[in-house]
């Protein structure tokens, strides 16, 4: 099947994000036998030629940036098939209103599109999915002593309230940038170390040496962000706070702890530590079933043999 996705790069350097979440689908396609395109949707970009000249079977539209003719996009005449990424565009959107299928990545999504009054029917629930992490010494889990939080250091992924309250003597790393930067390095003890944003391949293999990953944002988006599912995929538990879609897959999986911003912090520290050595393999069996690759593929070839069969 020739598949084209149609994506605005925003070209950050925080790890994770919409960006990934594309070319890991495009890889994963390609290596399932299929002919990807990859089309960049931006201003003063012609979609729709780039679309007529790939002549894919089924179109599946990402996240697209300012400027990109949204009307133009949804004109395709062929198979199309819209992914639900963060902020809500009103139901009267042409790009959402053309679509033969519209695809959310969580459950809390899901709900937040029926509750908007979205046909069931015409949405598909397909999560991210991202690779599996070997543990390269299980052995050493005893030295994995510090916590780690990875994400862009900005007022909606609640950093700088973590680091305000963040116990002195308790190691925790920062990975990513960000506006609040010089804010979060002033307000963190010593025990915290900032990281900056390194390579994706290593963020993930480092994951393994870790006790948790702290997620404190309350941030509401569609999609149960990638650090999540990388998080799963190296056996890594997660102490999430309440407020972003997290929380409810931590509770429905079984696979971390939840707190508030206001709750003590050391004390849900030490209920975290207490379960989490003992929830490594579940994590990342937990991915296997819901995060991996294989189960991502044969959602999306079901959802696009559907869609282009209604066309027939």
């Amino acid at each position: 099947m020739r598949v084209a996705l149609v994506h605005g790069f925003t070209g950050s350097s925080v790890p994770g994000g919409e960006d990934d979440a594309v070319l890991d689908q495009a890889a994963a396609l390609t290596r399932a036998g299929h002919e990807v395109r990859v089309v960049r949707a931006c201003a003063g970009r012609d979609v729709p030629a780039e679309l007529r000249a790939c002549a894919p079977d089924v179109v599946h539209v990402h996240q697209l940036l300012p400027g990109a003719d949204r009307a133009r996009v949804a004109a395709w005449e062929g198979p199309l098939v819209v992914t639900l990424h963060r902020h809500r565009p009103p139901l009267r959107d042409p790009l959402l209103r053309r679509a033969d299928r519209a695809v959310v990545l969580s459950e809390a999504s899901r709900d937040s599109w029926l509750a908007a009054g979205m046909p069931p029917e015409r949405l598909a629930l397909i999560p991210d999915h991202v690779p599996p992490v070997p543990d390269p010494d299980p052995l050493r889990r005893a030295e994995r002593t510090a916590w780690v939080c990875v994400g862009r250091l900005a007022v909606e992924r609640g950093i700088l309230g973590l680091l305000r309250r963040w116990p002195a003597g308790t190691r925790l790393d920062v990975v990513g940038t960000g506006p609040l930067e010089r804010e979060c390095r002033a307000a963190a003890p010593p025990s915290v170390r900032f990281l900056g944003v390194g390579e994706r391949g290593a963020l993930r293999r480092s994951l393994t040496g870790y006790r948790g990953l702290v997620f404190p944002s309350a941030w509401h988006e569609g999609a149960v962000p990638l650090i999540y599912l990388e998080a799963l995929a190296a056996g890594l538990p997660v102490l999430a706070y309440e407020g972003s879609a997290v929380p409810r897959a931590v509770r429905a999986e079984g696979t971390g702890t939840v707190t508030t911003p206001d709750a003590p912090l050391p004390a849900a520290l030490a209920a975290a530590d207490h379960i989490f050595p003992t929830l490594r393999e579940h994590c990342r069996s937990v991915h296997a079933k819901r995060y991996g690759e294989a189960v991502w593929v044969e959602r999306t070839e079901r959802l696009y043999a559907a869609v282009a069969g209604e066309r027939v």
